[in-house]
């Protein structure tokens, strides 16, 4: 973010980004190019790359629906609808949805989606499960949801997820090989 006298970065690849804009805005595209080739990255990136980031679990000791969430974490494969939910936790729909919010931060179904897209990212990541095994683990049920909340959660599709953290699995297995 360029606000004039103030300019911030977000991580480490959006740090080098800023650096790059810096570069081309005092000593021009020349310069920064020939820095981003030194630097072996592009020089320019549009914005909107997805953001690996893992998002922990809320604190287990505090509330009165963490039974409830390891429950679900736990049936993640399975139809978790709210009544049930809330029956789970001994509390009324309305009861269980605010509780949920308060301990979360979120609603029961956008919590559920999360940790869903959480475990399926996990199955990209470590299996070679086809996608829609993965899709049908995670409680998505299809490629097509699978495909739909990865992308929304993440911005690509579970098979150029999984290569974008398999790859280096890869080189260490050839590398290895090699050296045998």
């Amino acid at each position: 973010m360029d606000d004039g006298d103030v300019l911030t970065s977000a991580g480490v690849a959006a740090g080098l980004d800023l650096a790059l804009h810096v570069i081309r805005r005092d000593h021009g595209s020349e310069v920064a190019n020939a820095a981003a080739r030194r630097c072996v990255m592009p020089p320019w990136r549009e914005g909107g790359q997805a953001q690996y980031i893992d998002r922990p679990l809320p604190d287990e000791a505090g509330g009165g629906t963490a039974a409830t969430r390891e429950y679900m974490l736990a049936n993640l494969d399975a139809p978790l609808d709210l009544a049930a939910l809330a029956e789970h936790a001994k509390m009324s729909i309305r009861t269980f949805t605010r509780r949920f919010r308060e301990e979360t931060g979120q609603s029961p179904a956008k919590w559920l989606t999360g940790q869903r897209v959480r475990h399926a990212r996990h199955l990209l990541e470590t299996t070679d499960l086809g996608v829609e095994e993965v899709a049908r683990r995670a409680g998505f049920g299809t490629a097509v949801s699978l495909r739909q909340r990865l992308h929304a959660a993440v911005g690509v599709a579970p098979l150029a997820y999984r290569r974008t953290f398999r790859a280096a699995d890869h080189v260490r297995a050839a590398a290895a090989e090699e050296k045998a």
